[in-house]
């Protein structure tokens, strides 16, 4: 024993790995393709924990003011590259946005539990401070990212309704407010069931390891309340800040709302690429637009129809005289309204 805690060998710790074998097995039998992975993922844990018992040891010897900072800024990223990762598949760029969710909202509420709860001194105590912040990144990581998935699964099941609110003239946040309520909700749901949980279905983290390292229950207690409030406090506004950063990338700086057809998932300007389908021309029929803002020429139009009456707003315009720059089976089925066209 050490201080009251039982010291776990090598040999035990080993051993406890065998009941990964339960994930194994059943992942084999069932076909799941997940064998490889659950390896991966055991050995990463035993690794990064390890890893991270010697780094705090040394820590906690010989902690500095800017060496703590450091360290917690390298969980701050490691942090947002676990999140972004997990929305990588819905759009990307994010990682400015999801960087300063999970860290304004997890230093901010740490700093405040530290200071003005625990009473740590000096400021920068590391026994305290980079606890603190770790359970509180690595619950905001979750919330950030479960809640950037429900944000854009919801606008673009709302895609036809956005369209005809900023048709009618609504700002992108207001078009995008119903979505960003229900991301919001979404992000705060296990957070909120694990508040009901506690203290009747399970005994939660903090308050187990302090029991088992001998301390009092109810002071036990006490830390783990603590422990619950800041979390919620903390998922809570990374799951606001992200959700009212992150709707923005649906939309282009106009305020136009970008269809599927002219999303730009790696990163770049998506507000820039020409209209190829139908579905992209509804999106530029939103609002009157501004060609040369998408990096158009100037001498591109929007074709009309037979009657130089314009599919945009219901302006009348005068017939475009030339012939359509495409093959004959695509002006024939533009000239039977099949299809719009953008052409000089």
């Amino acid at each position: 024993m050490t201080g009251g805690v039982v010291n776990i060998g090598y040999v035990e710790l080993v051993g406890a790995s065998l009941l990964m074998l339960v994930a194994g097995i059943v992942s084999w039998r069932m076909g799941l393709g997940q064998s490889r992975r659950i390896a991966v993922s055991t050995v990463r844990a035993f690794l990064q924990l390890l890893a991270m018992g010697l780094l705090l040891g040394y820590l906690f010897k010989y902690q500095t003011w800017w060496l703590v900072c450091l360290v917690l800024l390298g969980m701050c990223i490691a942090a947002t590259q676990i999140a972004t990762g997990r929305t990588n598949k819905v759009v990307r760029g994010l990682w400015a946005d999801v960087f300063l969710s999970i860290t304004v909202s997890s230093m901010v509420i740490a700093f405040i539990v530290v200071e003005g709860i625990i009473h740590a001194d000096p400021w920068y105590n590391a026994m305290q401070l980079v606890p603190i912040s770790g359970m509180i990144l690595g619950n905001t990581l979750a919330a950030a990212a479960v809640a950037t998935d429900r944000l854009f699964a919801s606008m673009d099941s709302r895609a036809n309704e956005i369209y005809m609110m900023v048709a009618l003239g609504a700002t992108p946040r207001e078009a995008a407010f119903p979505s960003i309520k229900a991301a919001v909700g979404a992000g705060m749901t296990p957070l909120l069931a694990q508040l009901s949980a506690a203290g009747i279905v399970q005994i939660p983290g903090m308050m187990s390891g302090q029991i088992l390292a001998g301390a009092d229950p109810v002071i036990a207690a006490k830390y783990q309340i603590v422990v619950l409030l800041m979390i919620s406090a903390a998922t809570t506004l990374s799951v606001v800040i992200i959700c009212f950063l992150a709707y923005k990338k649906r939309f282009s700086t106009e305020g136009y709302y970008l269809s599927p057809a002219l999303r730009d998932d790696a990163g770049g300007a998506a507000s820039r690429a020409r209209p190829t389908s139908l579905a992209a021309d509804v999106t530029f029929r939103a609002r009157p637009p501004s060609w040369q803002a998408y990096g158009m020429p100037t001498g591109w139009r929007e074709a009309v129809g037979r009657r130089g009456r314009s599919r945009t707003m219901g302006t009348t315009l005068p017939p475009n005289p030339r012939r359509l720059p495409c093959s004959k089976a695509t002006r024939s089925r533009w000239h039977r309204g099949r299809i719009p066209a953008i052409c000089c």
